[in-house]
Parts: structure tokens; C-alpha cells; sequence
């Protein structure tokens, strides 16, 4: 049973440390001259559009709500 448990661990060991198994693609690998790596940054790039296209309209949104709130607000202050 002990020897059992010690023959895994050792398969398991060999197994992480082996360099075969740390294989990546051509995007994280390195070549970044590949279409696949070019694919990908485009994609990161679309992305970024979109949340900064979501932050522009959430901030021009509490602008415009800034903005009709001071609008509103000197009618307050003359009539007590």
C-alpha cells in the first residue's frame, strides 16, 4: 500500500517535470508573426473598443445627469 502511493507520486512528479508537457500556442509561445497571433491581438483590441465604448456612454450619462440636475437647481436656491 505505501509503495503504491510512492510509485504515483514518483509518475505524478516525472509527469510535471517532464518539458513536453508545457507546450503552448503560437500566441503565447513566442512567434508572434503567426496568424494566430495576430487573430488573437485583434481580438484583445475589439474587446478593449467595446469596454471603452461602455465607459464612454456610462460617463456621458452622468454628465447629462449632472448637467439637468445644476439646471434645475437655481430654481431652488431664489424661491425659499
Amino acid at each position: 500500500m505505501k509503495n503504491g502511493r510512492i510509485l504515483v507520486l514518483a509518475v505524478i512528479a516525472a509527469l510535471l517535470a517532464s518539458p513536453t508537457g508545457a507546450l503552448a500556442c503560437a500566441a503565447c509561445f513566442g512567434k508572434s508573426d503567426s496568424n494566430m497571433a495576430k487573430s488573437v491581438n485583434a481580438a484583445i483590441f475589439s474587446l478593449m473598443a467595446v469596454i471603452a465604448m461602455v465607459l464612454v456612454g456610462a460617463a456621458s450619462f452622468m454628465v447629462f445627469l449632472s448637467r439637468r440636475a445644476s439646471a434645475s437647481a437655481p430654481d431652488r436656491q431664489n424661491n425659499p
